[in-house]
């Protein structure tokens, strides 16, 4: 387990390095200038170059390179050129929103999509396996944005049920706190639940056809008790992966949702960032987001041995 462990952390350490890399070149061939978005339009060249030099934006693309990457190997993402922070801090104060929306559109997702997926396996081939089928088509076709704004219009604006925009931290209270996240989860959620739907109907259809299945019920074993005790616990893992993938996906990719409902998390962070050219931001949160995503999928490659004690996990 542990050699295992320690064999996906030290991978991770090319994956990096080639994100560094490209997201580094986006940035810098980019037209732009942070010197003038801090100075204002009306700064003089003198005042422009001595700021670029402050900054070290005046050394060659390479040697700017080197001294970010050798700061991010301890841990030290740099200083933001736009906020009275280091872009560690940054991160902090913006990943909080980001991971409640996640953590309440993956509930979301998985309330929908898990009854659906195994009532679609259930009841193969007849009408509700259809319209499930559908359903989950349809969910995946829908842009997410487009469903926030729908759901803005009705719940929002129409009916008056939630606040339409906005966020209110955890300290506040539970309910001040998630009603402001009902909505962007639900526009999020939806849409993960149509792939984790699916992914539970093809699961569960090939364990229901497997011989022990088909036993079990040969000896009269309650319906309920072959599809949750025999059939899902098996059929799980395949949807533990689709999972963990959604939720890294949901972490990552929220952008579009926080600035819909105006919520002041890591999606925010990165507009506001790029708006302003603050290279430094960029670049840190794309590392973050991408050192969250591997240890994501590492954290479901264990979770599989301790789910189904009959897979171990590669050593060698």
């Amino acid at each position: 387990m542990w050699a295992y462990i320690i064999k996906r952390l030290l991978s991770l350490i090319p994956v990096l390095f080639i994100v560094s890399i490209v997201i580094f070149s986006i940035i810098h061939i980019t037209p732009g200038d942070p010197t003038s978005f801090m100075l204002g339009e009306e700064a003089t060249e003198t005042e422009l170059a001595a700021a670029r030099t402050q900054l070290g934006l005046d050394l060659p693309i390479y040697e700017q390179y080197l001294n970010w990457v050798k700061k991010a190997a301890t841990g030290n993402l740099g200083q933001s050129y736009h906020m009275n922070m280091s872009v560690n801090e940054a991160i902090m104060s913006h990943i909080g929103p980001t991971l409640s929306l996640a953590i309440l559109a993956e509930i979301v997702a998985l309330c929908i999509a898990i009854p659906l997926g195994i009532i679609a396996a259930v009841r193969r081939g007849t009408a509700t396996d259809q319209t499930v089928m559908g359903i989950s088509l349809l969910g995946m076709a829908i842009p997410s944005f487009l469903l926030a704004l729908f759901l803005v219009l009705l719940i929002g604006v129409k009916l008056q049920w939630l606040p339409v925009a906005g966020y209110r931290p955890l300290e506040s209270g539970l309910w001040n706190h998630v009603k402001y996240l009902i909505m962007p989860a639900i526009s999020l959620g939806t849409i993960q639940a149509a792939l984790i739907a699916r992914m539970t109907r093809s699961s569960m259809l090939e364990v229901l056809n497997t011989n022990y299945i088909k036993m079990a019920r040969a000896k009269g074993v309650v319906e309920k008790r072959v599809i949750f005790n025999h059939a899902l616990q098996n059929a799980f893992l395949p949807i533990l992966t689709v999972i963990g993938i959604t939720f890294g996906g949901l972490v990552t990719g929220a952008v579009v949702t926080e600035t819909i409902f105006n919520i002041p998390g890591i999606g925010s962070l990165i507009i506001n960032s790029v708006s302003k050219r603050d290279y430094t931001v960029i670049q840190g949160v794309v590392l973050f987001v991408t050192f969250s995503y591997v240890m994501i999928n590492l954290l479901i490659d264990i979770l599989y041995g301790v789910i189904d004690p009959r897979v171990r996990l590669e050593e060698n």
